[in-house]
């Protein structure tokens, strides 16, 4: 009877571990649920943040693009020449009341108006304008000579003078002259550093061939490129423009426009008398 007793309260204790064991288990994977939970709702929010991140880089893109899209239709529906003429209107406009005003009050328009200069800014702009002045009467053709001198003046005034690669050349020749002992450096009473033509070798004259050595930077060489570019394109447009008007086949019998009027004229008139004299002069090249 004891031992029977003994066994009987002997069962229940690995039953109470198993019980045990799977309320372990148990726990275990509800954690594990509750990890993998917590590290889905992280993602989750995660691509939300970005989701939204990237809806607010697209509307501010697409406002941005809308907004240059509206500005560069305002711009080509704008007329420059246009907007040009209305600022100088009211510019004019503005100074014609200012004038006015001015003298209503009995005071020199000129006199008062040159108080905001000084003498030099004055004659500077006098000169500006009679230059201008010039500029625009000269504007008619005359010949190809006043032509050719318009534009080798238009191409001096786009120059740009690069004063840093010429004082680095300057004082590159001075050192060398200075070296070769064709030149030589004096300092004056004042502390000044005057340079000295010994054989007169150094200063350029009709007979110097110091040119040759000259190298000029790329940057040069692709600006004369550039330019022969320019001139060849403007040559081509015009030479097109000719032929749109006259035709491939057409000769060119004039030097401008005014020229071509007159030659139209006289064939209009004279044309019925020397189109057997061309034909024969024609008929004898060809043979």
């Amino acid at each position: 009877m004891t031992a029977e007793i003994s066994t009987s309260h002997s069962d229940p204790q690995p039953l109470l571990t198993a019980q045990s064991q799977e309320h372990v288990v148990n726990s275990d994977s509800e954690s594990n649920e509750n990890k993998s939970s917590k590290i889905a709702v992280m993602k989750a929010k995660e691509r939300m943040e970005r989701f939204r991140e990237l809806q607010a880089r697209a509307k501010v893109g697409s406002q941005k693009n809308l907004r240059e899209v509206t500005l560069e239709s305002q711009r080509l529906a704008t007329d420059p020449t246009l907007v040009a003429s209305l600022n100088r209107k009211s510019a004019i406009a503005s100074h014609n009341l200012l004038k006015s005003d001015i003298e209503d009050a009995g005071e020199d328009f000129e006199r008062k108006r040159a108080w905001d200069w000084t003498i030099e800014e004055s004659e500077r702009w006098d000169k500006r304008l009679k230059k201008k002045e010039a500029h625009r009467d000269n504007q008619a053709f005359q010949d190809y000579r006043q032509e050719s001198l318009k534009v080798y003046k238009r191409q001096i005034g786009n120059l740009k003078l690069d004063m840093d690669h010429y004082e680095k050349e300057k004082m590159a020749a001075v050192e060398k002259a200075a070296a070769s002992g064709a030149l030589e450096i004096v300092e004056i009473e004042n502390g000044e550093l005057v340079a000295i033509d010994k054989d007169g070798t150094f200063y350029s004259s009709t007979d110097s061939t110091s040119f040759v050595d000259h190298k000029p930077p790329k940057a040069a060489i692709d600006r004369l490129v550039l330019d022969l570019q320019q001139a060849e394109e403007v040559r081509l447009r015009k030479r097109r423009d000719r032929m749109a008007q006259n035709g491939e086949d057409g000769d060119v019998t004039y030097i401008n426009e005014k020229n071509k009027q007159f030659n139209q004229k006289l064939s209009r008139f004279y044309n019925k008398y020397t189109v057997e004299i061309r034909d024969s002069f024609e008929r004898g090249t060809t043979i």
